[in-house]
C-alpha cells in the first residue's frame, strides 16, 4: 500500500508541480550544441547555426515515454508544417529516459523534428530543471529569435498549450 501511495504522490507531483521560473523575453539565449535523434537516426544541433535560418522553438519536456510528453511531442509533430511555413526550427530537449530518444523520435515525434538529451549546464542556462525529479527537465518552451534573444517563454507542466503559444509567438516575430 505504501508503494502505491508513493507512486500516486509522485505522479501527482509531476503533473501538479509548477515549473521553475523561465527566462524572460529579451534575455540572451545561451548557445549550445546537443546530440540526439530524428527519425531514429543520430543528429546534432548547434543553436547559433540554426538561428542563421530563422527562429528556433526550443521545448523542454520531462521525459520520453511519459504520457504528457508523448502528447506534447505529438502536438508539435502535427503542427510542424505551420512552424516550417513561418521559417522556424522546432527541437525538443529532455533529461529523462534519454536512452530511448531514438525510439521516441519516430513513435511520438513522427520523425518531424529532432529530440535531444540535455547537456551539462543547459538546464541551468534555460531554467529548465524539474526540482522534484533530479536530472529531468521541466516543461518550458522558448521561441529564440535570430538575434539569439528569448522572444517568448511558456512554462506549464500541462503539455496542451505549448504548441499554440509558441506558434503564435513565431507568427508575431514575422509580423514585426
Amino acid at each position: 500500500m505504501r508503494h502505491v501511495l508513493s507512486a500516486c504522490l509522485a505522479a501527482f507531483a509531476l503533473t501538479a508541480a509548477p515549473a521553475l521560473a523561465e527566462l524572460d523575453a529579451g534575455d540572451a539565449a545561451a548557445d549550445f550544441t546537443v546530440s540526439g535523434f530524428q527519425a531514429g537516426e543520430p543528429v546534432s544541433f548547434h543553436l547559433a547555426e540554426a538561428l542563421e535560418d530563422g527562429p528556433v522553438v526550443l521545448f523542454f519536456f520531462p521525459a520520453a515515454f511519459t504520457s504528457g510528453c508523448e502528447a506534447q511531442a505529438a502536438a508539435f509533430a502535427e503542427a510542424i508544417d505551420q512552424f516550417t511555413a513561418e521559417g522556424a526550427t522546432v527541437i525538443g530537449v529532455t533529461g529523462g529516459n534519454t536512452d530511448r530518444l531514438a525510439e521516441f523520435s519516430t513513435q511520438h515525434c513522427a520523425s518531424a523534428f529532432p529530440v535531444f538529451a540535455i547537456e551539462d549546464g543547459m538546464a541551468g542556462d534555460y531554467d529548465a530543471r524539474l526540482m522534484l525529479r533530479p536530472g529531468w527537465t521541466n516543461r518550458t518552451s522558448y521561441v529564440i529569435d535570430q538575434n539569439s534573444t528569448i522572444a517568448f517563454a511558456w512554462s506549464d507542466m500541462s503539455p496542451y498549450e505549448h504548441v499554440d503559444q509558441t506558434l503564435a509567438a513565431v507568427r508575431a516575430l514575422n509580423v514585426e
